[in-house]
């Protein structure tokens, strides 16, 4: 088996991917549009490139992109020579994008597998992701070896093309209503004089409990760090897109469509730059003042 790879996005994820398979063994190349990202990939031992057509034909290729648009756009330049063996898309994006990629990789006799991850930066650096994987079962085990790489096996085949992004759009937007939820059951128990951080602890050992309460209120709001590393402005992005592939079928997910709306409000308000964290700032302004 070849152990070359190309990451394309080295962006915080992407970067910390890149580095990731670097210690793995893996002959890293990559391409981000941004200088300081290639530079920063660089000195972790990856092979930057300064376009993407450098990396076609590369047998094996991860993409950590911003949307399911720039997927669309990069996916023809890197089939455009022939050698990619596999391509594993870790974006979390539109699912009929995923289908559509898929069909246009089979094209060329080359596998494209939806596996959008969760588990952050930290995750990413210790090859230990967690992901969702869309895929025919010929692709995925064409995929296997990179998977594996990424997240030690901790991935799940839920499904053909685009079955990976229904599910991590679905997780995603979980995690978005439990931290709306959370905060505003977190400020009620501050106005009654109970710490935000008792009530957290006692809440996330008890059937309310969600990662919200037992972790990401406790590490990121309630220390006031904020330093999730993943943006508000994406969150809010995977929100509205959860909601809208719902509508695509038919359902009609009045709760998450709600909880949407209160990321969009937190979006105008902070901008897209900010920590996800920082929700708890509209919805639980009691708890961050």
């Amino acid at each position: 088996m070849s152990k070359h790879i190309a990451v394309v996005g080295l962006g915080s994820m992407g970067g910390a991917m890149a580095t990731a398979l670097v210690a793995g063994g893996w002959q890293v190349r990559g391409y981000d549009p941004s200088p300081a990202a290639r530079a920063t990939a660089r000195e972790a031992g990856v092979d930057a490139v300064d376009t993407l057509e450098q990396l076609a034909g590369t047998p094996y290729v991860v993409l950590s992109l911003p949307s399911a648009q720039v997927v669309e756009a990069s996916l023809p330049v890197l089939l455009a020579s022939p050698g990619t063996v596999a391509v594993v898309d870790t974006t979390t994006s539109r699912p009929d994008t995923s289908a559509a990629c898929a069909a246009r990789a089979a094209h060329h006799g080359v596998s494209f597998v939806d596996a959008p991850v969760s588990g952050g930066r930290t995750g990413a650096v210790a090859g230990r992701l967690t992901a969702f994987v869309g895929a025919e079962p010929d692709a995925l085990d064409a995929a296997r070896p990179v998977l594996e790489a990424l997240t030690a096996g901790q991935f799940r085949h839920l499904g053909g093309p685009g079955s990976g992004n229904v599910v991590k759009l679905l997780n995603n937007i979980l995690a978005a209503v439990n931290l709306v939820a959370v905060g505003e059951a977190l400020a009620v128990a501050k106005s009654y004089g109970v710490d935000p951080a008792a009530s957290a602890a006692g809440i996330s050992g008890a059937s309310g409990a969600s990662k919200a309460s037992a972790a990401m209120y406790p590490d990121w709001v309630l220390s006031g760090t904020y330093d999730s590393g993943f943006s508000l402005g994406l969150m809010a992005r995977d929100a509205a897109l959860a909601v809208e592939t719902a509508k695509q079928r038919g359902e009609t997910p009045r709760l998450l469509a709600a909880a949407s709306e209160r990321w969009q409000e937190a979006l105008a308000d902070l901008g897209p730059a900010a920590d996800f964290s920082e929700i708890a700032r509209t919805v639980a302004p009691t708890l961050t003042r």
